[in-house]
């Protein structure tokens, strides 16, 4: 176990450090954890409801952090390119992001051309019911893309480093908050990049 707890704790590490320089970028993180905190608890009343605030408010906003507002030059902190840093990316990089969020934006309208979806669901009427629909297939997205990656992960770097992966994208909510929380504060102070001593 406390292999499994280093590991956890260096991937944890490694993205901070490499990704979330930007203080917009940990303010949206902070938004989109806080969401995703609450989607956890709708999960148990309303899955579809929680996926659509996963998938409509949290993923849309955590990676438009990334994809607009992280750096994407030379990383002087970590002594590392962008190149680099994509390349050695243990869960989505930006290539792979860009698949998974396709996806997400194109189901709702493979829904909306056929409301069975090739005959794999009874559909909700109304839009209402569509809406609901959506979410749910947004729930499997989300599911699926999560346990893809963790398979993946077990083929090109062993299942302790696929499941310690796991457990930090459904725990990061929490580590998210316990991070950013005050990146708003900074924001608003005019610091739009993190200087980061702690990782020098």
């Amino acid at each position: 176990m406390h292999a499994f707890f280093e590991t956890l704790a260096i991937q944890r590490w490694d993205d901070h450090r490499y990704y979330h320089h930007s203080r917009i970028n940990q303010s949206l993180h902070l938004l989109s954890a806080s969401c995703f905190v609450i989607a956890y608890v709708l999960l148990f009343s309303d899955p579809a409801l929680a996926a659509l605030l996963a998938w409509g408010v949290s993923m849309t906003s955590r990676q438009a952090g990334h994809f607009f507002f992280e750096p994407k030059g030379y990383d002087h902190v970590n002594r590392a390119t962008h190149e680099h840093k994509e390349e050695i990316k243990v869960g989505y990089n930006l290539r792979r992001k860009v698949v998974l969020m396709a996806l997400w934006a194109a189901s709702p309208l493979l829904l909306a051309a056929d409301r069975t979806m090739f005959g794999l669901i009874v559909p909700d009427p109304g839009l209402s019911g569509y809406w609901h629909d959506v979410g749910l297939l947004w729930l499997a997205l989300g599911v699926g893309g999560l346990l893809f990656r963790t398979v993946h992960l077990f083929y090109l770097q062993g299942v302790m480093t696929g499941l310690a992966w796991m457990v930090k994208i459904l725990t990061d909510p929490f580590h998210d908050i316990k991070l950013y929380h005050r990146a708003p504060l900074y924001l608003l102070r005019g610091e739009l990049i993190d200087p980061m001593p702690h990782a020098r």
